[in-house]
């Protein structure tokens, strides 16, 4: 049996059967994931039972892979995974569950904010593929939502308002949604805010689509409330529920998504003392969306 690819949200996301990722791929079957990504912007897989370096090698299928540098990660020696690999689970080095206060938790809760990975990057990123390693007995879901139909949802006035617009993002905005503030005067020099459209192009279907996150802090040329007022408007229209996707995860799932076409968000779960083990590559950009700031 072949791939089959399946709608599953209403507007976008789809289930891929009748593959195997823990083997090496065809050039057929890397191009029908690639053709089900420009189409769906987010597909789920079952029953894939990864180690890390087999994560590794199927993504590279798509690009080069980003590495995990930043984030919530301070010293190498806080690093639990490789490079390659971002960790968005909730354990320690030993394997322990990060206490309530722990920073490093302090800093992941900034995941259940709508955004999309790497905007904060002068190259922000293509794909983002998540693999669930051990998972919470309830809660924890990823809500994904389709940026191309809040798009085609606007109306021509909104659509030619928007057009231009420049965004700064950073990941100080979006922790400090939370009142987080502890950076370090590295990490502020790290997550200097970059410059990125509010509204993109797809390179091979050329849907437009509305690119945000909770990353953005202003836009440019616009007052700061001014900016932020609309960026939240635009936020609550893009995540309405006919726009969004909910998925509720299994052990050995891998959901790939399109972060220049969608948005994600993670749902708390009910039991903080429960492990959550979630592993994520992330495919580069092809290159910045806009113009950054002369240094």
């Amino acid at each position: 049996m072949g791939i089959e690819i399946n709608q599953i949200g209403s507007t976008f996301a789809a289930e891929v059967t009748g593959i195997d990722l823990l083997r090496r791929l065809t050039n057929d079957e890397v191009s029908a994931i690639e053709a089900g990504m420009d189409n769906y912007a987010t597909l789920v897989f079952h029953d894939q039972a990864f180690d890390d370096d087999q994560q590794i090698e199927f993504s590279r299928n798509f690009g080069e892979i980003e590495l995990a540098e930043g984030a919530h990660v301070r010293t190498e020696a806080q690093r639990r995974l490789k490079l390659e690999l971002a960790d968005v689970g909730n354990l320690d080095l030993d394997g322990k569950v990060f206490d309530r206060g722990d920073r490093r938790r302090m800093f992941n809760l900034g995941n259940q904010l709508w955004h999309s990975d790497s905007s904060f990057r002068p190259t922000p990123a293509k794909y983002s593929l998540l693999s669930a390693r051990a998972i919470p007995t309830a809660g924890g879901n990823t809500e994904f939502a389709d940026m191309r139909a809040a798009y085609d949802a606007l109306d021509d006035e909104t659509k030619a308002e928007l057009e231009d617009l420049i965004c700064e993002h950073s990941l100080i905005y979006s922790r400090g949604q939370l009142g987080f503030s502890e950076f370090s005067e590295e990490e502020k020099k790290i997550f200097t805010p970059v410059r990125q459209c509010l509204v993109r192009s797809h390179p091979v279907t050329g849907r437009k689509s509305l690119y945000l996150a909770s990353h953005i802090g202003t836009i440019i040329g616009r007052p700061m409330p001014e900016a932020r007022a609309l960026i939240r408007d635009l936020t609550e229209h893009a995540t309405k529920p006919e726009f969004v996707y909910s998925h509720k995860w299994k052990v050995g799932d891998l959901v790939m998504w399109d972060n220049r076409q969608t948005l994600h968000r993670a749902r708390p779960f009910k039991d903080t003392k429960e492990v959550r083990d979630m592993r994520r590559t992330t495919i580069a950009g092809d290159g910045p969306t806009a113009a950054q700031i002369a240094a």
